[in-house]
């Protein structure tokens, strides 16, 4: 394991126990960075509750992932093949989630989010249809 793959866990594990149960308080709120995903879990089917960063584009959402792509909420994502998420107070039904590399994700997003994400390497993203 290289070095900065065990730092990226080791942020991922502090922010999945620490950070995030007190992010979701706050996530999808109007005027928050933060929206929630709304998933289903796939071996539990308990209702389970993510903060992530989301950039809503004309028919749907591209969300980074900055962990790659085998963080749970993402496999209950793809395996339900559906999700709610609330951003800036309004909640959204979505489907056909795909994951997508980031020169198919550029050109969708802000400038700020383009250079932000480029700038910490992340190469996949969750792109997402609004029902």
């Amino acid at each position: 394991m290289t070095p900065q793959r065990s730092l990226r866990d080791g942020v991922r594990m502090f922010n999945k126990h620490v950070l995030n149960p007190a992010m979701v308080h706050l996530a999808g709120r109007k005027h928050w960075y933060a929206s929630a995903v709304r998933h289903t879990g796939r071996v539990t089917g308990k209702s389970y509750v993510t903060p992530v960063v989301a950039e809503q584009v004309a028919d749907g959402f591209i969300i980074p992932l900055p962990y790659g792509t085998g963080v749970d909420w993402l496999r209950n994502v793809l395996a339900a093949g559906r999700a709610t998420i609330t951003s800036a107070g309004r909640t959204y039904d979505v489907v056909s989630p795909k994951i997508i590399d980031a020169a198919s994700a550029s050109p969708k997003l802000s400038a700020g989010h383009r250079r932000t994400f480029h700038r910490f390497g992340i190469t996949d993203f969750l792109q997402v249809t609004v029902e």
